[in-house]
C-alpha cells in the first residue's frame, strides 16, 4: 500500500501532484502520516480521485485523519472523497 505523508499543504502540493500519475493508480493511498492538510491539499486528494475515475481504476483512502475529515466535511467534499 501506496501513503502521503507530512502537510498536504499549498507548499508540498507541487511536490505531491508531480506524482499525481502513479498515486492515482494505486488503488489505495494511506493518508495516516498525513500531519495537516489545507484547501491545496484537498484539491491534491481529489485530482488523485478523478485521474483514478478517468482510467477506470480505483483508488480509496484509508486512515483518513480527523483534521482532514473535519475539512473536507466543511466543504462538502467527503462524499466525493469517499470519506
Amino acid at each position: 500500500m501506496n501513503a502521503l505523508e507530512g502537510p498536504l499543504s499549498f507548499a508540498t502540493a507541487s511536490a505531491w501532484f508531480a506524482q499525481a500519475e502513479a498515486l492515482s493508480r494505486a488503488g489505495q493511498l494511506s493518508l495516516a502520516k498525513v500531519a495537516q492538510c489545507d484547501s491545496a491539499g484537498l484539491a491534491l486528494l481529489l485530482e488523485l480521485k478523478r485521474r483514478a475515475q478517468r482510467a477506470q481504476q480505483p483508488l480509496h483512502f484509508t486512515d483518513v485523519p480527523q483534521q482532514l475529515r473535519e475539512l473536507s466535511g466543511f466543504f462538502g467534499l467527503d462524499r466525493a472523497l469517499g470519506f
